[in-house]
């Protein structure tokens, strides 16, 4: 296969690295493969094996909604105030263009002269709204958050529950009740009660997710060592078991670092072990791309295995990234997440969320630049990082994700969603190259036309590359300097230059992730190791048949 250089766009020279990442060859495990996608779990295909999930709040209202809770649930922090500059609860905009009805808050106009109104929950057409979104970009299983209903948020949250049934009915979406236990003293009780009196009458749906033909139920918070979930591991275990017997596909959501016992509540992994499916929680945990792939390397994996060896099915947590504190990177931090989990063959993606505005972790659409803003506070915007992003960016980037994880789409690093459809702005997964040896970035010398190096201080365009995806796994490097790709050049004595306007095997390159979040490349024209030869003196050439010091890089991408 020959790739022509015609085909890919170099993405903006002028684009910061936004912090180094890695990546790796994961092994899989060989459990149960299901069909034609790369899936290695315990369990068969089901309404959540082998799908996309979504976490739903499901949680905003205004006054004048018809909600019982009669305020500004969630929008603000004094819910019987309007949200303002000083009064708010979130740390995103929505894009509030295709629903019916929004609430007038007390922000200043948008910059582009529209009311500052945002959407309740509670009116059908949203929930309508947001189900059309998922069906539009192949989101499979709605998980609806359901925190306590035993005081006065109870009666809108039985309300949400008829809502989400009546729009996943309609748009042929799944959903399942996802049981949150923070602050809930009496859950032990008050959950048993709950679903045997309310919740449980859901499964009569359609739209009621199954797996392994069961109702789906999720428990989120057993475990967590802190004040707002004082449970022990006995009362736990005993609502972990009553639902079994019920006859439910019990998952939990569980701490982090559940198998290792960090900072986990005292005699829990027994109680991990009787879950169906364990979907640990990643909010706050990464945020950077380069922590991605070490998480990938030091966490997913013995978790995934451990999960195969008790027959527990392996769901983990993917994020869009905080947009308020500028993690995204256009979704290459996302797709990361995408392209490890994949590889790795976990059970399905439980994405976090679908619609948390107010940890800025939401998928749903978002407001795209500043003009979308209300004019008296500064949210981020989906633009934040420089590259223009339509507002149902991080929707079609959970359906690529899941068609990869299907099998639908090849296994690749490289992010194949572009951020506005129909341009191929920010398309481009730009990245470069720091030697370990001495912390200096390789360039592309004397624009292109001398051989990598690695020998600068900073970034410029001769230190960037496009990231193309080569197949098999492996990738071509397109220098920024002059538009060519690098290759292993056998007329310089095998040194890495870019002088080539296709790609073949002596453009194609391994990327292997090493411990401690470094990485590695091997040439597929020898295959052997690129070395930072002389210790970074020389220029780079595959020599080495192992990886010592002259072998380690950063991988930075953005």
């Amino acid at each position: 296969m020959s790739i022509s250089r015609r085909t890919f766009l170099l993405g903006s020279a002028a684009a910061a690295a936004t912090g180094a990442i890695t990546a790796s060859a994961i092994a899989r495990a060989a459990t149960h493969t299901l069909g034609a996608n790369r899936i290695a779990a315990v369990s068969g295909p089901g309404d959540v094996v082998g799908k996309v999930s979504v976490g739903y709040q499901g949680w905003f209202a205004a006054p004048g909604d018809g909600a019982p809770i009669n305020g500004w649930w969630h929008w603000a922090h004094d819910w019987g105030r309007a949200p303002d500059l000083n009064n708010n609860a979130i740390k995103s905009w929505p894009d509030m263009r295709e629903y019916a009805r929004g609430y007038q808050t007390n922000f200043q106009p948008l910059r582009n002269g529209s009311p500052a109104r945002l959407f309740s929950s509670y009116d059908q057409d949203t929930v309508n709204v947001h189900f059309r979104w998922m069906q539009h970009n192949n989101i499979d299983t709605v998980a609806l958050q359901r925190f306590n209903p035993f005081f006065g948020e109870g009666a809108t949250r039985d309300a949400m529950a008829a809502k989400v049934r009546q729009a996943a009915e309609q748009f042929q979406r799944k959903f399942y009740i996802m049981y949150d236990v923070s602050g809930w003293t009496q859950m032990r009780t008050q959950m048993k009660e709950d679903w045997a009196n309310k919740m449980s009458a859901l499964a009569a749906s359609p739209a009621y997710a199954r797996q392994n033909g069961k109702p789906v139920v999720c428990i989120w918070g057993f475990g967590f060592d802190d004040d707002s979930r004082p449970f022990h591991a006995a009362e736990c275990a005993d609502v972990v078991a009553w639902f079994k017997s019920q006859g439910c596909y019990v998952i939990g959501g569980v701490p982090t670092r559940w198998r290792t016992g960090d900072s986990v509540r005292p005699g829990f992994l027994d109680v991990f072990n009787q879950f169906d499916m364990l979907s640990p929680w990643m909010i706050g945990v990464i945020g950077k791309i380069h922590e991605v792939d070490a998480f990938a390397t030091s966490v997913n994996v013995a978790d995934k295995e451990y999960c195969d060896a008790h027959g527990i099915d392996y769901q983990p947590c993917i994020l869009p990234g905080d947009l308020a504190e500028h993690q995204r990177a256009h979704g290459n931090f996302m797709w990361r997440q995408f392209y490890h989990l994949t590889k790795l063959g976990v059970a399905g993606f439980y994405i976090s969320m679908f619609d948390e505005y107010n940890e800025g972790n939401q998928i749903a659409k978002t407001a795209e630049t500043s003009n979308d803003l209300p004019s008296n506070f500064n949210f981020a915007a989906l633009d934040e990082d420089g590259i223009p992003c339509a507002s149902d960016y991080y929707l079609r980037l959970t359906g690529d994700g899941g068609r990869m994880l299907k099998g639908a789409l090849a296994l690749t690093p490289v992010r194949p969603t572009a951020p506005v459809t129909g341009s191929t702005v920010g398309l481009a997964t730009v990245l470069s190259l720091r030697s370990r040896v001495n912390n200096r970035y390789v360039v592309a010398e004397s624009n292109g036309s001398e051989p990598l190096i690695a020998n600068r201080e900073a970034l410029g365009p001769w230190e960037r590359f496009d990231m193309v995806d080569a197949g098999g796994g492996d990738i071509a490097l397109l220098s920024h300097a002059n538009a060519k790709f690098v290759t292993v050049d056998a007329t310089r004595q095998n040194a890495l230059i870019a002088n080539r306007d296709t790609v073949g095997t002596r453009e194609r390159f391994q990327v292997d992730i090493r411990p401690g979040g470094t990485i590695a490349l091997r040439a597929r024209a020898n295959d052997r190791y690129v070395t930072a030869t002389n210790e970074a003196k020389g220029p780079l050439i595959p020599t080495a048949v192992q990886i010592g010091g002259w072998e380690l890089f950063d991988l930075l991408i953005s």
